[in-house]
């Protein structure tokens, strides 16, 4: 009698334990799965500050656009300056906007993004001096950084730096290589406007 008591005791113990167990392991699953849950939201608002990040980059570079347009230069002084009141006042409001996503980067990361930007650098602060040799070394940068096969020649030394660089870095090196060719397409129509006034605006008076 004693012994089945005993056992009947044991077998208790046993069955509180399995049910703790089971309980704590459905606990688990409930935690994990609101963490799976979350960081599904977290990765949406990262992206979600990424696409205000490069709007607000655009909206910058449309006003800048402009602002240095041959349109802008070719009206007469009244509106002109009403037209860059109106562009200085969207500039100063798009600029309160602070988008700031930070980027986790490790040493080897952080050290390629450094030396990436600094060879961008390196050829814009030499536009002025040689603009098609400058658009040239852009494009070969921007091949670096495109998957399909580029119609210019790759260079292969920042290709190897980029693919060090954090994805969301690569992102971000990609838009501004693409801001600086649009930005010097515009500088380029404009130096060919202004070299040539008489033909090329007979040209756009004729749609051409």
């Amino acid at each position: 009698m004693a012994q089945a008591k005993i056992n009947a005791k044991m077998n208790d113990a046993t069955k509180n334990k399995f049910t703790r167990t089971m309980s704590m392991a459905d606990r688990s699953g409930r935690l994990l799965e609101s963490l799976d849950q979350i960081e599904m939201r977290v990765e949406a608002l990262r992206e979600e500050a990424s696409a205000m990040e490069q709007e607000r980059e655009c909206l910058i570079e449309m006003i800048q656009s402009i602002q240095n347009s041959q349109e802008m230069r070719s009206i007469c002084d009244g509106e002109r300056e009403e037209l860059s009141l109106t562009a200085a006042r969207l500039m100063g409001r798009t600029l309160t906007v602070k988008v700031s996503l930070e980027t986790i980067r490790n040493q080897q990361q952080e050290e390629a993004l450094q030396k990436a930007m600094k060879m961008i650098d390196e050829i814009t602060e030499k536009l002025l001096e040689d603009l098609q040799s400058a658009r040239t070394r852009l494009e070969a940068l921007h091949a670096a950084c495109v998957s399909d096969a580029p119609p210019v020649p790759v260079d292969q030394k920042f290709q190897s730096v980029v693919i060090s660089c954090a994805l969301e870095d690569q992102k971000k090196i990609k838009r501004r290589l693409e801001t600086l060719i649009r930005n010097m397409d515009n500088a380029e129509k404009t130096i060919q406007i202004m070299d040539n006034p008489k033909v090329d605006l007979s040209k756009l008076a004729n749609g051409k």
